[in-house]
C-alpha cells in the first residue's frame, strides 16, 4: 500500500523505471508540498538509482541558504513567483549530481493568500542540464491544502518528464 494516491504512485513508478533505464537522476526544491514530490518518488523501491537529493526549503531563508536563491530576487517578487521558483530549480540543479530538477513554491492554504496571489497558486520550474527550462504557474484553486500539493506533486512530475526529452 501506497502513501500516496494511485496515480501518483503509478507516475513515480514510471518516472523511477524510465529515469534509471535512462542513467538519470533527479533533485527536488521544495517549498509548498514540503518534500512530498521527492516522497513520492522514493516510496517506490530501486528510486536510489534516481533521487539524488530533495531540499525542503520552506522559509526565505531556506531558500537562500540551501539553493542561493538572491535576497533581491525575494524582496522584489516573494517567495511564490516565477523568478523565485527558476532559481530554485538552478540550485538544486547546480548543489546536486542530478540531471535535472524541479522546484515548487506556492500557497497551499488554507490562508496566506491575497487577491494578487490566491490560495492555490503554484509556480513552478524544472530545468535540465543542457539548459532546457520550464515555468509553469498553476491557478489550482482553493480546493484545500492536500489537493493543492497532491496536484502540484502531479504537475512536477509532468514536468519532470517533460525536460528530461529537451
Amino acid at each position: 500500500m501506497s502513501l500516496f494516491p494511485s496515480d501518483i504512485d503509478e507516475e513515480a513508478r514510471r518516472i523511477i523505471a524510465d529515469f534509471s533505464a535512462r542513467g538519470l537522476m533527479v533533485a527536488t526544491a521544495e517549498s509548498c508540498t514540503g518534500g512530498l514530490i521527492a516522497g513520492a518518488l522514493t516510496e517506490i523501491a530501486g528510486s536510489s538509482a534516481v533521487v539524488d537529493r530533495g531540499f525542503v526549503t520552506y522559509t526565505n531563508e531556506a531558500k537562500m541558504d540551501l539553493l542561493g536563491v538572491k535576497s533581491t530576487t525575494l524582496a522584489a517578487f516573494g517567495a511564490v513567483s516565477r523568478e523565485t521558483a527558476l532559481q530554485m530549480a538552478q540550485g538544486a540543479l547546480f548543489r546536486s549530481r542530478a540531471a535535472l530538477a524541479v522546484a515548487v513554491t506556492g500557497i497551499a492554504g488554507p490562508g496566506g493568500g491575497s487577491v494578487e496571489k490566491p490560495v492555490g497558486l503554484v509556480h513552478l520550474a524544472a530545468r535540465n542540464r543542457h539548459g532546457a527550462i520550464i515555468h509553469r504557474e498553476m491557478r489550482y484553486g482553493d480546493i484545500g491544502r492536500t489537493e493543492i500539493r497532491l496536484a502540484t506533486v502531479r504537475t512536477a512530475f509532468e514536468m519532470l518528464r517533460d525536460v528530461a526529452v529537451r
